[in-house]
């Protein structure tokens, strides 16, 4: 930095200034600071910055994996919140294990981030009370923090799920098997409870054949499939717990001869292109993911907050498989 004031001809009060992009600086000198710093190939010393004010300008995001579309979108829109904050993302994938939640969730905070937006896997979240204590600031995403208060973001998958139930059996349908995710995680809890809503409202029963539970591997969703489109009293419809169920499914349904009708929790990449469409209950993982990192920068910034559980809405995106009439 003195090396930069003194091919500047300024101070190095000024040569801060304008690295911090604080005021006080006129356009001239601003200038010629900037070109010394290209000049000379200065880089701001991080860390430094972090002794002298105690943060790290940076934020952990445990997703569950990154492959999976639907986190696409979500970490970008941290990213994205993060860099208008001028905050760097460190991210990781959890694998669904409690266990690798654990290890990177405090990975992250050993390597002193700022703050945590945390999609959990398990569900005692405990062993993040000291780190909040010291002033990490953690928001969890999609599913709610187990055996702690924390701030969350959810989407509606009851009412969703309820709404894309009710949309088959207003075409109706009256045997629709839920095919979902394990049913120890609460957003797979929770559509299940929405589909059984539905099916109480419209006074239909709802028999063990007709739910299934478990890893969504297409292996396993593919023989749950199965086994509800056979017998004498097949389904007529279905509904999906996940776009990785939905996906699994369309490839089932399009090897029968006849028509069945589908409806997936969750879009996914060219749903609108197959024919017919796949109808969806679609979320917005971008919202999501801004939501909650707004509300962490918020906390950081010293807000005072109360701890909130915040749940964005789904919608019903029609496009031709919830619309088919059950087979004659």
């Amino acid at each position: 930095m003195k090396d930069v004031a003194a091919r500047a001809g300024v101070g190095l009060k000024t040569v801060s200034r304008v690295v911090n992009e604080e005021p006080g600086v006129t356009q001239d000198t601003e200038r010629r600071v900037r070109e010394a710093i290209e000049e000379l190939g200065f880089r701001r010393n991080d860390s430094a910055r972090v002794l002298r004010k105690g943060r790290t300008a940076t934020v952990g995001l445990v997703l569950e994996d990154l492959a999976d579309p639907f986190y696409g979108p979500l970490n970008r829109a941290v990213e994205e919140v993060a860099r208008a904050h001028g905050a760097l993302l460190i991210n990781g994938s959890s694998a669904e294990d409690p266990d690798r939640e654990r290890e990177l969730a405090l990975a992250l905070c050993a390597r002193r981030v700022d703050g945590l937006v945390v999609i959990p896997a398990g569900d005692d979240h405990r062993y993040l009370e000291p780190e909040m204590r010291a002033g990490v600031a953690t928001v969890f995403v999609d599913r709610p923090a187990g055996r702690i208060d924390a701030d969350v973001v959810l989407s509606d998958s009851f009412g969703g799920a309820r709404d894309g139930v009710a949309h088959l059996i207003a075409h109706g349908h009256r045997r629709i098997g839920f095919v979902g995710d394990q049913p120890h995680i609460h957003t797979a809890q929770e559509r299940l409870r929405g589909y059984r809503a539905a099916m109480a409202d419209a006074g239909l029963p709802v028999p063990a054949g007709l739910v299934a539970l478990g890893p969504t591997d297409p292996r396993t969703v593919t023989e749950a499939a199965r086994a509800m489109l056979a017998g004498t009293q097949p389904v007529t419809a279905l509904f999906a717990g996940n776009n990785r169920v939905t996906v699994t499914l369309v490839r089932v349904l399009a090897g029968l001869d006849r028509a069945v009708a589908l409806v997936g929790f969750d879009d996914f990449e060219l749903a609108d292109l197959l024919r017919p469409g796949v109808t969806v209950v679609a979320q917005d993982p971008a919202a999501l993911g801004r939501v909650a990192t707004d509300r962490l920068f918020r906390r950081l910034a010293g807000t005072r907050l109360p701890v909130e559980r915040i749940e964005l809405p789904t919608r019903l995106v029609p496009r031709g498989s919830g619309e088919l009439p059950p087979a004659a």
